[in-house]
């Protein structure tokens, strides 16, 4: 009868890709080309697969896919930056605040 038996769970294809070589360039080149640059850790979701966010000392800011958490930090450290998990620190007030620069800047044509 199998009443109690476990259902298997259906895998839910995912339209998100893994980290590339193209990401980890354009991250690599943020770093050289910024001043004080930080990663930030981002968590995996259900729409996307964990990223990290750098930001420079300015408040700006880059985000690309990483190979998990463990990758991220590995990323980090190879790079000689700092790394945070945003769950724990959250975003630091600098992105905010370039966030609010860019917002008011009139646009260009």
């Amino acid at each position: 009868m199998g009443l109690f038996r476990r259902r298997k769970q259906a895998t839910v294809p995912s339209h998100d890709r893994a980290a590339d070589r193209g990401d980890l360039d354009h991250l690599e080149n943020f770093i050289r080309s910024r001043r004080g640059v930080e990663a930030y850790i981002e968590p995996r979701t259900t729409v996307t697969e964990t990223t990290v966010i750098l930001i420079a000392d300015d408040g700006e800011w880059t985000r690309r896919r990483i190979d998990g958490p463990d990758g991220a930090r590995r990323f980090a450290y190879r790079m000689g930056i700092p790394v945070y998990d945003v769950r724990l620190m959250g975003y630091p007030q600098r992105m905010r605040d370039f966030n609010e620069r860019r917002k008011r800047r009139p646009e260009r044509h």
